[in-house]
């Protein structure tokens, strides 16, 4: 049991196998990472009975589902540098019935991950609430870990967001300000130093900037216009090169002015024609090359081979 809760004790404090926090700014060739989405322990009963607000005591799918992403994961070669879920961890709200035993289940299916791939906790709208609170915010810190900050891995810059405090946080509007200035000091420092500069800077939020193209219309599954456009200037400014997320549970994205935005379907309940899965993500000196990959092709076949030949150049 200690080194099970060793991978949750890793995900708060974000330490890497092996190597210290200046080691792994330095570049030292390609790797792949897995990005995750929406396990959601609870939802799938709940959409298919149409009760998702008042439903969630069944969740026996998402932790099957969590444990095969997890089976199959542990078995690619390479191994990734890391798995990042992108929110939503669960479907009980903050301080409601189902909550606690979720979480719970969640945690049982994750320790069966390889303890040489850590994993990075996002939070989603259903972690924090719709409309955050400090209370709630602190209730995710102390279970999942901090629920903005950022980790270096083979010389590549990760911001983890709370894109919640974009979305609606009228009733935390100090953390919102926080998030900004530590934020706004990250971006500068990354493009303008002074330190090392990263061979490419990733962010991760559970929230989309958009869906299909940055000038749609406001939706609950993407970020408002005028937060996403600012949002979408200091990215570029600053030299981001991809935004991962989740939220939708369909694939979905786009590509504008050099910034990838990326938003994956869910390893628990799919809302249109994906099937369960995760992405591979392979990082190489000039690119960020992703792909989509169903729990059944992951676990029977592993990583599409063009993929696996990039990790070996």
């Amino acid at each position: 049991m200690a080194e099970a809760e060793d991978i949750f004790l890793r995900a708060k404090q974000r330490t890497f196998t092996g190597l210290t926090e200046d080691e792994q700014k330095e570049w030292r060739g390609p790797f792949c990472f897995i990005q995750a989405a929406d396990p959601q322990l609870g939802l799938m009963k709940t959409w298919r009975e149409g009760d998702c607000d008042g439903g969630g005591d069944e969740w026996t799918d998402e932790v099957q589902l969590t444990q095969q992403a997890v089976e199959a994961v542990n078995k690619l070669s390479p191994r990734p540098k890391f798995m990042v879920l992108c929110g939503d961890l669960v479907h009980a709200m903050p301080s409601t019935q189902y909550r606690e035993g979720q979480e719970r289940d969640l945690k049982v299916a994750l320790r069966g991950t390889d303890p040489s791939i850590p994993l990075v906790f996002v939070s989603g709208n259903h972690d924090l609430g719709n409309t955050p609170t400090p209370e709630t915010v602190a209730q995710f810190c102390n279970t999942w870990g901090d629920d903005y900050f950022s980790f270096w891995v083979g010389g590549v810059l990760c911001l983890v967001l709370n894109s919640q405090l974009f979305f609606d946080a009228s009733a935390c509007p100090d953390l919102r300000d926080a998030q900004e200035a530590w934020l706004e000091g990250q971006l500068q420092r990354a493009s303008q130093g002074p330190g090392v500069t990263p061979k490419h800077i990733l962010v991760f939020q559970h929230i989309p900037l958009y869906l299909k193209t940055p000038d749609e219309e406001d939706d609950y599954f993407n970020l408002q216009t005028a937060t996403r456009q600012s949002l979408l200037g200091r990215f570029k400014r600053a030299g981001v090169k991809a935004v991962f997320s989740g939220h939708y549970h369909r694939n979905a994205g786009g590509f504008h002015n050099g910034l990838d935005m990326v938003v994956s379907s869910a390893i628990g309940c799919q809302l249109g024609e994906d099937t369960h899965g995760v992405r591979v993500v392979v990082v190489t000196a000039d690119q960020v090359i992703h792909r989509y990959h169903s729990l059944e092709q992951l676990s029977g076949r592993g990583m599409d081979e063009d993929l696996r030949k990039l990790l070996q150049a």
